[in-house]
């Protein structure tokens, strides 16, 4: 571990501890300094990271700040580290998001309420006036997805699964681009979610979220084996 992730954590320590509580003004950075035992360069590179990491927030002209440390704002960045992930993580992406998917929709199904579930109708209507528009068709299946997983009322659920599919929605855009089918296939599969939260149905909430993620999933591996490439990828599928 090097001197500036020691640093790190002797700030972590403080915010978990509860010493330095969300929203709390640290000290100055000498003060810091002199009583977590560090060198001043050291705390300043600490406090760049924890910064990146949204930890912290510098408020120009007035110090630093621990942030509301909610998870809309620590997992945020999990989006642009997925981003950078090429080939064959996509692949993997989709297992995660067939793991925690289908549960977040059988847990929205239980939890959703009326204005809920017509935010999620409007996203299928949507699609539905889209179906020969792949962009806009995907856009709007982007925004069913995360309406539902919003229902559940889980910020962390939400935050992960939203980072996950940032990357796999490029594709299903090319899905569409290539496939002449997927457009009707995309749409009875988001009929059969929309439904079952309808009914209140989780464990057929659940089985029709599992379906789609399954079929995008099964059609990746299909590409991946033939060795096809993603636009903007340099990597196969």
């Amino acid at each position: 571990m090097s001197l500036t992730d020691k640093a790190i954590d002797r700030i972590r320590d403080l915010i978990q501890s509860g010493e330095l509580l969300p929203g709390a003004k640290l000290p100055p950075e000498q003060q810091l300094a002199a009583e977590l035992g560090l060198s001043r360069n050291l705390m300043r590179e600490a406090v760049k990271a924890l910064v990146v990491a949204r930890v912290l927030e510098i408020r120009r002209g007035d110090g630093t700040y621990v942030t509301s440390l909610e998870p809309e704002l620590l997992l945020s960045s999990i989006g642009s580290a997925v981003e950078l992930l090429r080939g064959d993580t996509l692949l993997e992406l989709t297992e995660v998001r067939r793991l925690f998917e289908p549960v977040a929709t059988a847990l929205a199904a239980t939890r959703i309420s009326a204005a809920e579930l017509g935010e999620v109708e409007r996203h299928l209507d949507a699609m539905r006036a889209a179906r020969d528009d792949v962009e806009r068709l995907n856009e709007h299946d982007a925004a069913f997805h995360r309406a539902v997983v919003a229902a559940t009322g889980n910020a962390t659920l939400t935050t992960l699964l939203e980072g996950i599919s940032g990357r796999t929605l490029g594709a299903r855009v090319w899905r569409g681009l290539v496939d002449d089918n997927a457009a009707g296939r995309t749409l009875a599969e988001h009929e059969a979610i929309y439904q079952a939260l309808a009914d209140g149905d989780a464990v057929l909430a659940q089985a029709a979220a599992l379906m789609h993620v399954s079929t995008t999933e099964r059609w990746l591996r299909e590409h991946l084996d033939r060795g096809s490439r993603l636009p903007g990828d340099g990597s196969a599928v």
